[in-house]
This record gives structure tokens, sequence and C-alpha cells, in this order.
């Protein structure tokens, strides 16, 4: 089985209510949670149904109730429309600072990173194609048509590797000085550089959201 180690945080188990029902909602939530936990740790072919199950606490057949299929499943899990809502949700001026901290926070309070994902693409062969192609076209072409002035999809691609930058060494790599130093502090430091890209251009001036 091809691996890649990375932090294994705790199983994403659907919560019971006290009646002993199930909430869709959150029990969904769990299961794409699982997923994406193993997409970032397996081979596509490698990751069963089950495993999915036993790691978000349901049984297999449920997942079948919910989502229909593994290809339907993974077919969510690889997708960032949810994440670029959510990463992308600040205006302009502040949206470096909001990413920044969107990475962060999401490692540390939740587990997981709203893009890394995407760093483990090689692993899944052609679903990798797809989970390319939907970060270029759902985070970096979206963020881009944000940008005013020259050179929007570099400047927007260059932002956004500088976020996966941040969190492979956060959430992979685990960079002892980085994991030590406060959010507010790695913000502080971080946002500044990304945001450059994001507002200014080489010979231009700064530039303002567009409505």
């Amino acid at each position: 089985m091809t691996h890649m180690a990375v932090p294994s945080g705790r199983p994403d188990t659907a919560p019971v209510a006290p009646s002993g029902r199930r909430d869709a909602g959150a029990t969904r939530a769990a299961i794409l949670r699982a997923a994406r936990h193993l997409l970032a740790r397996h081979a596509h072919a490698d990751i069963t149904l089950r495993s999915v199950a036993e790691r978000a606490g349901v049984s297999p057949p449920l997942i079948l109730k919910y989502f229909g299929s593994k290809d339907a499943l993974f077919a969510q899990v690889m997708s960032f429309e949810a994440d670029a809502t959510a990463l992308l949700d600040a205006p302009l001026d502040a949206l470096g600072a909001h990413m920044v901290r969107h990475v962060l926070v999401s490692q540390s309070e939740h587990g997981a990173d709203p893009l890394l994902r995407v760093v483990f693409a090689p692993l899944h062969r052609e679903h990798g194609d797809v989970l390319r192609a939907n970060f270029r076209t759902q985070v970096a072409a979206r963020l881009a048509a944000r940008l005013p002035g020259p050179d929007a999809g570099l400047r927007a691609e260059l932002a956004v590797g500088m976020l996966l930058g941040l969190g492979v060494m956060y959430g992979i790599v685990s960079g002892t000085r980085l994991r030590a130093a406060g959010l507010d502090a790695i913000t502080d430091r971080y946002a500044p550089a990304v945001q450059a890209h994001l507002t200014r251009w080489p010979g231009g001036g700064p530039v303002r959201d567009i409505p």
C-alpha cells in the first residue's frame, strides 16, 4: 500500500444524539472528514468504504445511504468548492490575513487543511488529475477572478502556493518553532507576503476589491 505519513488526528466519529438517533448533517460531515483524512494518507484505490466507515464511526451501508457509492463520496471529497468559499470569505484588502489564519485554524483546531489534499495528488493516478483540475479551477482561478491588475492568474497561484507551503510546514513537517508560535504571530509575519501578491504588483500600486 502506498502511504505518506502525516499527523493522524482523532477519528472523525459521527455524533449520536441522546435519543440514539444520528444527526444527518453531522453524520455526513463526519463521513466526509474521514474520507478526506484517508485520501491524504492512502492511494484512492486502497481506500475502502469499510475503512471510511470505521473512522467515521458508522456502517458501510450508511455511507451508501448518504452518498450512493464510493465514487460519489470521493467526488465530493475531491471538490474544493466549499473550502474555497470559506478560504476567500474576506474583503480583498484583508484577504491575505484571513487565508493564512484559516489554514492555521483549520489545522490546529479542526485537524484538517482546506487545501493540503492536493499535495497528495500523485498518490491517486487518474483521481489525482481530478484533484489537480479541481484545485486549479475552484481555488486558484476563483482567487484570480477577484484580483484586478496585471498577471492576476500568476499572482493568485503564487499566493496559493504560499498557503500550501505553510500548510505543509505546519501540518506535515510539524515544524517545532512554527508549532510553538501563536497563530497571531504567524499571521502577522506571513500574511503581508501573501497579501502583496493580491493587492500589489511590480511597478504598480495598491488596488481595491472588485464588487
